[in-house]
């Protein structure tokens, strides 16, 4: 069985940093595109983050380019998002995402291209 197990979630006050982890389990994703999604409440779920399978390229969404850095650490079946300078509006629940088939899409938000899905970790950016 196939999970996607986030971590780090948390309420901080703007401005400050936190970093989500993501652990895969029930087979390894070294060759596949991974990425992050948000979803706040009352909005649709957005994507934040992509990287390719060996880490060399990525993508942003424009909201979060420049504040939040994607990696992945293939080793230990992992990928992290590293949020700096946060905002009320990053408000959300995080979901980490990874792509089946090897070697997929990078520059593409659409979250159709995903098809395993983590529970989710809250964060919440005060003011």
């Amino acid at each position: 069985q196939v999970q996607l197990v986030e971590s780090g979630g948390g309420l901080v006050q703007a401005g400050d940093s936190l970093e989500l982890s993501c652990a895969a389990s029930g087979r390894t994703f070294s060759s596949n595109t991974m990425g992050w999604f948000r979803q706040a409440p009352g909005k649709e779920r957005e994507f934040v983050a992509a990287i390719s399978w060996a880490g060399g390229t990525t993508y942003y969404s424009d909201s979060v380019k420049g504040r939040f850095t994607i990696s992945r650490n293939n080793a230990e079946n992992a990928v992290y998002l590293e949020m700096n300078s946060l905002k009320p509006e990053d408000t959300a629940v995080y979901y980490c995402a990874a792509q089946a088939a090897k070697y997929g899409p990078v520059y593409s938000g659409n979250s159709g291209n995903y098809d395993y899905w983590g529970q989710g970790a809250q964060v919440t950016v005060s003011s």
